[in-house]
C-alpha cells in the first residue's frame, strides 16, 4: 500500500494508478481497533471511487492495464513465474475489487495472513483439497463431516488416487497418535504422503468437538508442519465463537452462506490462514475459477458489518431456546455446546470456544415419524436446511443433509432418525419457545 492513489511504474516511469487504498489505522493509543469496527472501512478508500462511502460493484470481467510492462509483471505473477502474485487488478476469475476488500476483511477476523473467496463453502473445499494432494496421498479427517465433505473425500477424491484415514471428533491424543501412524504407514505403502489433516469443528449436524492442538502436536510429531496443514471448517462457531488458527490450525475454512452473509440471500465460501498454504490454492483457483462473484463479495461486506451483532442476539436466543428443551419430556437429549455433559468435550469447549453458537441438534422423543410431526407443525422455525440466517431454520439430517451417508455410517457418528439439527434466527426468543412448546404437542 501507498499513501498516494498514484505510484512511478519501475518500468516506465508513468504514473499507475493503484489498486490498493490508503493504509487505514487498525489501532489507536496503541490499542488494536476491534474487527467489527475495522469492518466499516477496512481496504477500502473511498477517494479511488469518486468518494463513493461505501465499495460500488465492480461488474467487469477484465481490467485495463496501465502500459504492457504492468500486463506482463501481472501475469509473471499469476502464473508463478515471479513470487508474490499479480500486483494489480487482471482479469475477474482472477481477482477483483469487491473479492479483494472482502478477503482483506475476513482475514482479520481469524487473525489470518490471508484469505481467499469462493463461489460457495464446497468450491473452496474442493480446491483446497485437490491443490493439496496428488496421487497416493492420504487425507486425515474428523467426522462427521458435512455430507458433501465426506463424500468429496471418499468418492471424488478417490478417483484421482487419493485415499483417506478418519477418526472421531472427540478422539483422544492418544487415538490421534494412532491415527496419525496409520495413515503414514498407508501413503508409504501407496507412495504418496499425509498432505492434509481436515477437520470439522463443531461437527455437521452433532455438534462435536475436535481437539485442535490435540490435532497439532500429533501432526508435530509425525509430520512436517510446512508440508502436512491442518485445514479445519469452523462454519459452526465462526467467525465470533472460535478462532481456530490461535489454536493451531494453518488455514480455516468457512461457508459464507452461513453466518458471515446471515440472510440466506447468497451462497458464498472462503479459506484463510498461511500465505505460504493459500498461494498454492489460490494458483488453483486461478485455473479453475471459482472466485466469488462481485454482487456477492458486495453482499458480504454489507453483511460483515452486523456479524457480530446478528450472532451475538442469536446466540443469546439459543441460550434461552435450549434451556426450555432440555427439560422438556418429548426431548431425550441435547447437542448443544452450552449444555455438554461429556468432560473431554467440556475440557475442548473450554479452551477452544468464546460461545455456545446458535446451532445444536435436538433429540425427539421416537424416530422419522415423530421428528417429521414435529417439523411440520413449526410455524416461525422455517423447515430448510442450511443455518446461520436470520431466520430459525429446522430440518432432519438423516433424510435431507446426510442422506447419502451410507446407514451404519450414520449409526456410527450419532445422527439418528430421531436428531432434529435446528438453527436459531433473531427472532424474538418467547416467540420461538412458544413455536417449538405447540410443535412439540404433535409429536
Amino acid at each position: 500500500m501507498t499513501d498516494s492513489p498514484v505510484d512511478q511504474n519501475s518500468a516506465t516511469g508513468a504514473p499507475t494508478p493503484r489498486r490498493k487504498p490508503k493504509p487505514k489505522r487498525t489501532e489507536i493509543g496503541g490499542r488494536p481497533l476491534k474487527p467489527s469496527t475495522l469492518m466499516m472501512g477496512h481496504g477500502y478508500d473511498p477517494t479511488l471511487s469518486e468518494g463513493s462511502l461505501k465499495a460500488p460493484i465492480f461488474l467487469t470481467s477484465t481490467f485495463a492495464f496501465p502500459s504492457a510492462a504492468d500486463g506482463k509483471r501481472h501475469f509473471e505473477g499469476i502464473t508463478g513465474k515471479r513470487p508474490g502474485g499479480a500486483e494489480g487488478l487482471v482479469y475477474s476469475r482472477f481477482n477483483g475489487p469487491n473479492q479483494e476488500i472482502l478477503e482483506d476483511r475476513l482475514a482479520i477476523w481469524d487473525g489470518a495472513e490471508e484469505a481467499l473467496s469462493f463461489s460457495s463453502g464446497m468450491t473452496a473445499i474442493a480446491i483446497l483439497m485437490l491443490a493439496a494432494c496428488k496421487a497416493g496421498d492420504v487425507i486425515v479427517h474428523s467426522g462427521p463431516l458435512y455430507a458433501a465433505s465426506e463424500g468429496f473425500v471418499a468418492k471424488t477424491m478417490a478417483k484421482y488416487g487419493v485415499t483417506y484415514v478418519d477418526f472421531p471428533a472427540g478422539a483422544s491424543p492418544e487415538e490421534l497418535d494412532a491415527v496419525m501412524v496409520k495413515a503414514k504407514a498407508q501413503a508409504e505403502a501407496q507412495g504418496g504422503e499425509v498432505p492434509l489433516i481436515y477437520l470439522e469443528s463443531p461437527a455437521n449436524p452433532t455438534n462435536a468437538l475436535v481437539d485442535v492442538e490435540a490435532v497439532k502436536a500429533a501432526r508435530d510429531k509425525h509430520f512436517d508442519p510446512d508440508r502436512c496443514p491442518i485445514a479445519i471448517d469452523n462454519t459452526f462457531l465462526g467467525p465470533l465463537w472460535s478462532r481456530p488458527l490461535d489454536h493451531g490450525a494453518d488455514l480455516v475454512v468457512y461457508s459464507l452462506t452461513k453466518y458471515v452473509g446471515g440472510h440466506s440471500d447468497l451462497v458464498a465460501g472462503s479459506v484463510s490462514g498461511r500465505k505460504r498454504f493459500i498461494d498454492a490454492i489460490r494458483a488453483l483457483r486461478n485455473t479453475m475459477g471459482g472466485i466469488a462473484d462481485p454482487n456477492t463479495a458486495w453482499m458480504l461486506l454489507r453483511s460483515l458489518e452486523t456479524v457480530e451483532l446478528r450472532m451475538q442476539r442469536a446466540g443469546e436466543n439459543a441460550e434461552k431456546v435450549c434451556a426450555f428443551l432440555r427439560d422438556h419430556p418429548k426431548v431425550t437429549g441435547l447437542g448443544y455446546l452450552g449444555h455438554i455433559d461429556d468432560p473431554r468435550q467440556q475440557d475442548i469447549y473450554d479452551r477452544h470456544c468464546m460461545g455456545a453458537g446458535s446451532t445444536f441438534s435436538v433429540f425427539i422423543k421416537g424416530g422419522e415419524a415423530e421428528c417429521f410431526r414435529f417439523l411440520d407443525n413449526l410455524t416461525i422455525a422455517k423447515l430448510a436446511v442450511s443455518l446461520g440466517g436470520t431466520e430459525t431454520l429446522a430440518s432432519h439430517p438423516a433424510s435431507m443433509t446426510h442422506l447419502s451417508v451410507p446407514d451404519e455410517r450414520k449409526a456410527a457418528l450419532g445422527i439418528t432418525d430421531s436428531l432434529v439439527r435446528i438453527s436459531i434466527g433473531i427472532e424474538d426468543p418467547d416467540d420461538l419457545i412458544a413455536d417449538f412448546a405447540q410443535a412439540l404437542e404433535y409429536v
